[in-house]
């Protein structure tokens, strides 16, 4: 194998390790980025505001929750929340739930996103 080769292939595998490690998301980043979300959502249970509580999020369906007033969009959106499907909701939220009532532009940076839902999986148990 020649030089080159070697420095390529060590460098392909150091970019993939890296990027398998990013898919997981960093918790503590993902705290500071739920600052976007603060000032709409709550994570304690009960504790809607003006978008609802995300306080058990992954083990509901969009529009579950009794006493928030979701969109007609959302409620008829049939979603489960999961990590993947709030990744896709996050990076554009009226591409995936046309007419919701989020008024979030979206979260551009899937390494921003993965971090963010990292948080969420522990912080909304």
């Amino acid at each position: 194998m020649k030089v080159t080769s070697r420095v390529t292939a060590a460098l392909l595998i150091t970019l993939l390790a890296a990027g398998a490690a990013r898919a997981d998301g960093d918790a503590a980043r993902g705290e500071a980025k739920f600052g976007d979300c603060a000032a709409c959502h709550k994570l304690e249970a009960s504790a809607n505001n003006v978008g609802p509580s995300l306080h058990g999020i992954f083990a509901r369906k969009a529009g579950e929750i009794a006493d928030f007033r979701y969109s007609p969009a959302m409620k008829r959106s049939g979603i489960s929340w999961t990590p993947e499907t709030l990744d896709k909701f996050i990076s554009d939220p009226q591409s995936l739930v046309p007419a919701n009532r989020m008024p979030y532009a979206g979260m551009a940076s899937a390494a921003d996103r993965a971090d963010l839902i990292a948080y969420l999986q522990n912080a909304t148990k």
